[in-house]
């Protein structure tokens, strides 16, 4: 009877127990971490403020000559496209059939450039010719998209991709191909994704300490609830950004974002928190850019300790292959990894069994990414990978749940914050 009175007073894992969390009698109080986030923020503002112009390519004196497009208006979108069709029209009556020049977005085209840190588009094209067997489906696809753009540049209205598959789903035949072939048209156009009216469905979502304009209508993230404010798809008719925040913060999961928002975590340490829930969308990329340039705050992620957390965190920093070809505009630059990172589940002592094993592919991505030159240029980020794939475990942020479901925001991100523990 006496063990079974004893067993009953040992704390469970998801006891609210506070006295008992782990590591929560280390935290000092919250103004000092509060001093610790304010000189985070000035270091930020002092390093924005020194920087007269960012770096462009142009700035650059590359042995490759690359590929860059920029913002182009719906009249130019449109001119651009007549005179593309001009040519190929120009091409069929000298009876030289037609084709078009992509530029090739294939791994081996991409070039990963220090100074910007970003990967970003060589500038080789191959040609997708009408009359041959292996191309002539994706260049009626190309064809059919040009004019689908066309009709958007001359309506001046946005449509979702899901819209723009729909309109031939027989030659399409699938959304992936679709949507291959969009980016391959803003490349060609020399335009980014967003010139061509083309938006993704509504992804992202952000809560905490900001206001914006959205079309005119003015948006307290503060007031939205737990589940916070979607980012809007077409990120030009947003503007007017103000926050008292002293951070952002960046979150993979939908979970951990729930968690943050539902605890009012941008309330005790005054930030804003944005998530895409998993993969970055264009949408959530240009919006964490656009927060990062204009309020001027540190960014800090916080991804699961698994090869596709960092790969998830170094999409939004450096940029993805699949549109290396808009890096300058997808981009954030200095985002900090906060955690979960490997050397956390030791740290924290994290139990085994909230641990998991890293599969064959888990284990080749992890060393795949050790052989990138955006990692190799973190020594922080590579003696964690090289952690993870030598203990060959991962974890997810709900992994620190088995302390308690609040454990996260009450001690988990105060102690990551008030050590500085950052990469």
């Amino acid at each position: 009877m006496a063990d079974k009175k004893q067993k009953q007073k040992r704390r469970r894992p998801d006891s609210d127990d506070e006295s008992e969390l782990p590591f929560k009698n280390t935290l000092k109080p919250d103004r000092v971490i509060l001093e610790t986030l304010k000189k985070l923020l000035l270091a930020t503002t002092t390093a924005s403020s020194s920087t007269s112009k960012p770096l462009t390519l142009s700035d650059l004196n590359l042995a490759a000559t690359c590929r860059e497009v920029t913002d182009l208006s719906l009249s130019s979108v449109q001119s651009t496209i007549e005179t593309l069709i001009l040519q190929v029209t120009h091409s069929i009556l000298s009876g030289n059939g037609f084709g078009f020049q992509v530029p090739s977005r294939a791994s081996s085209n991409q070039l990963y450039v220090p100074e910007l840190d970003r990967i970003v588009l060589k500038d080789k094209a191959t040609l997708r010719p009408f009359a041959h067997m292996s191309s002539v489906r994706k260049t009626t696809i190309t064809t059919k998209i040009l004019a689908l753009i066309h009709q958007l540049s001359l309506k001046s209205i946005h449509v979702t991709k899901r819209d723009l598959f729909y309109t031939d789903v027989k030659l399409f035949q699938d959304q992936t191909q679709s949507d291959a072939v969009l980016d391959d048209v803003a490349c060609m156009l020399g335009c980014t994704r967003s010139s061509l009216n083309v938006i993704a469905s509504e992804k992202g979502v952000v809560v905490g300490r900001l206001i914006f304009s959205d079309n005119g209508d003015m948006i307290d993230c503060t007031k939205m609830g737990m589940g916070g404010k979607a980012i809007p798809p077409n990120i030009d008719r947003v503007g007017d950004m103000k926050s008292d925040a002293l951070f952002i913060l960046l979150v993979e999961k939908d979970a951990a974002y729930i968690r943050l928002a539902e605890d009012r975590f941008y309330n005790r340490f005054p930030c804003i928190i944005v998530t895409a829930k998993g993969q970055p969308d264009v949408a959530t990329r240009l919006f964490l850019r656009k927060m990062k340039i204009e309020l001027k705050l540190p960014v800090l992620a916080l991804v699961d300790s698994d090869p596709y957390g960092l790969k998830i965190l170094s999409v939004y920093g450096c940029g993805s292959k699949n549109m290396s070809y808009d890096s300058s505009n997808l981009t954030t630059p200095d985002i900090k990894w906060l955690g979960i990172r490997p050397s956390d589940l030791d740290k924290y002592k994290i139990p085994e069994q909230c641990r998991l094993p890293m599969t064959e592919q888990d284990i080749k991505t992890g060393k795949d990414l050790l052989e990138e030159d955006f990692v190799k240029k973190n020594p922080g980020w590579v003696e964690e990978l090289n952690l993870m794939v030598k203990t060959k475990q991962k974890a997810e942020i709900q992994a620190l749940s088995t302390f308690g479901f609040q454990y996260l925001s009450e001690v988990y991100l105060p102690l990551k914050l008030q050590q500085k523990d950052w990469l």
